[in-house]
């Protein structure tokens, strides 16, 4: 999303749900049955969650759906930069050992030759 984008009509709707004792709760259990940032997790660095992610933009429409989840902990470096720029671009810009766009969505990877 990008900056402009986070004062749309459709943004404040859900940023009040954030206010609610209903989202406290809900972050509350995740980080607590969750704590460890999964993102760092998966490149073997242990770091603590602070933060609990939307994993589908699409679970923010409504209420109902915004307090159900799916939900992911993180760090806030890996939220608020990682995951804010891979669901603005529409993919993730992590590189593999191979020295490769590890996400399938990325543009490098449409133009990269497979050997058969």
């Amino acid at each position: 999303m990008a900056r402009h984008d986070r004062r749309s009509p459709e943004a404040e709707r859900y940023r009040k749900l954030y206010k609610r004792a209903q989202w406290s709760r809900v972050r509350d259990a995740q980080l607590a049955a969750e704590p460890v940032c999964e993102w760092c997790f998966k490149r073997g660095i242990i770091t603590k969650a602070t933060v609990c992610h939307h994993v589908d933009k699409a679970s923010k429409e409504s209420p109902a759906t915004f307090y159900a989840g799916p939900f992911e902990s993180l760090c806030a470096p890996c939220h608020d930069r990682d995951a804010q720029s891979e669901e603005r671009m529409g993919y993730s810009t992590e590189i593999g050992a191979d020295g490769w766009p590890v996400d399938e969505r990325h543009p490098a990877n449409s133009q990269r030759c497979t050997k058969s």
